[in-house]
C-alpha cells in the first residue's frame, strides 16, 4: 500500500505539459533504458547514465551526466538498492528531478537475497516481499542479505515496469498517451513471447544445480524453477572472504553442482580457481545488467535470451 501511494504521488507530481512536448528522459541502467526506449518508440531516445562495462553498484557520474540528470524531465531508475550513487546524485540535485523508482512501483514482485549457506533452496515457495532496506548491506558493505534489486530478471516484473513507464510518460506528455500505451502493449507481448521461449528452453535443465559469480540471479532462478546454489561474490559484486569461498567449494560436491558461470564484466579467474580439480564445467559468462550489450530497445530481450541460452548450453550437456 505504501508503495502504491508513493507511486501515485510521484505520478501526480509529474507536470502535464501545456504544449505537446516529449520529456527529456534519463535512465540509470541499460536494462531500464531498454524498457523505456520500447515505450517511447520514435518519440525520443532515453539517456542512460551507466556507461557500458561499468559496475552499476559503484559508479561515479561525470559532470556532463550530472547536468543531464538535473535537466531531466523524468528519471526512471531501479532504486537506491541497485544504484546508491544515483540516490546521492538525486539528493544533490535537491530532490527536484521527477523520478520513478521502478523497484518500488506497485505490482513489482520482490524477494530477498537467498542465503548461500542455506541448504533448503526451495524456489517454488512464496517469495519474501519485504520492502525494508536497512538490512541490505552488512558492516562491510556486502549486499548479500535483504532486498534483492535485480528484479527485472523476472519477466513479469519487466512487463509491469513497462506499464509503469507508460503511465508516467502519458502523465508528463498526455498528447502522446495513446502512443505510449500502444508501445507498452507491444513491449509486453514481446516479453510474454520471451518468457514462453525461455521456459521451454530451461525446463529440461531445472534439476541441474549451478553456481554463479555474483548473487544476481535469484529472480531468474525462482521464476524458472532453476537450482542456483550460490555465488562467488555478493549481491553488489564485492569480493567475498576466504570462509565464504571455502563453504562454496564444499557445496560444489555436496550439492552436485554441474556448471559454474563467470560474469561478463568481471575477472573469470576466481570462478576458474573455485572449480579447479572438480568435475564442474565452466559455462559462458552471464551479463545480468546488460553492461556488455549494445544499449537500445532490443537489449532486454537479448540479455534474457543470452542468460537462458548460456545456462541451458552448459547445464544440458
Amino acid at each position: 500500500m505504501r508503495d502504491t501511494i508513493l507511486l501515485s504521488l510521484a505520478l501526480s507530481a509529474l507536470p502535464a505539459l501545456a504544449m505537446a512536448e516529449v520529456p527529456k528522459v534519463v535512465t540509470d541502467m541499460p536494462v531500464v533504458q531498454s524498457l523505456t526506449a520500447q515505450v517511447m518508440g520514435d518519440l525520443g531516445t532515453p539517456v542512460v547514465l551507466l556507461e557500458q562495462g561499468a559496475n552499476p553498484h559503484s559508479y561515479q557520474m561525470k559532470p556532463s551526466q550530472a547536468r543531464a540528470l538535473q535537466e531531466a524531465g523524468l528519471l526512471f531508475w531501479v532504486g537506491p538498492e541497485m544504484t546508491p550513487w544515483l540516490s546521492r546524485a538525486i539528493d544533490a540535485a535537491g530532490g527536484k528531478v521527477p523520478q520513478i523508482a521502478l523497484l518500488h512501483s506497485d505490482g513489482t514482485h520482490l524477494q530477498s537475497y537467498v542465503d548461500d549457506d542455506d541448504d533448503d533452496h526451495d524456489h517454488d515457495d512464496d517469495h519474501d516481499h519485504d520492502h525494508g532496506h536497512d538490512d541490505h548491506a552488512d558492516a562491510d558493505g556486502h549486499s548479500h542479505e535483504g532486498l534483492d534489486p535485480h528484479a527485472w530478471l523476472d519477466p513479469h516484473n519487466a512487463g509491469n515496469w513497462v506499464s509503469v513507464i507508460a503511465a508516467a510518460l502519458a502523465k508528463a506528455d498526455p498528447e502522446n498517451a495513446a502512443t505510449y500505451e500502444a508501445n507498452a502493449k507491444a513491449a509486453q507481448e514481446r516479453i510474454d513471447t520471451l518468457d514462453k521461449d525461455l521456459r521451454a528452453e530451461l525446463t529440461p535443465v531445472k534439476d541441474r544445480p549451478f553456481v554463479v559469480y555474483h548473487a544476481a540471479y535469484g529472480y531468474f532462478a525462482a521464476h524458472y524453477g532453476l537450482q542456483d546454489e550460490g555465488s562467488v561474490a555478493f549481491g553488489d559484486a564485492t569480493d567475498p572472504g576466504a570462509a565464504h569461498l571455502s563453504a562454496l567449494r564444499a557445496d560444489l560436491k555436496a550439492k552436485g553442482v554441474v556448471c559454474a558461470f563467470p560474469e561478463a564484466s568481471h575477472d573469470p579467474r576466481p570462478m576458474q580457481r573455485l572449480i579447479e580439480g572438480t568435475e564442474v564445467r565452466l559455462g559462458q559468462p552471464l551479463d545480468p545488467e546488460g553492461t556488455q550489450i549494445t544499449p537500445g530497445p532490443d537489449l532486454y530481450d537479448t540479455l534474457m535470451r543470452t542468460i537462458g541460452g548460456n545456462l541451458s548450453g552448459c547445464l544440458g550437456q
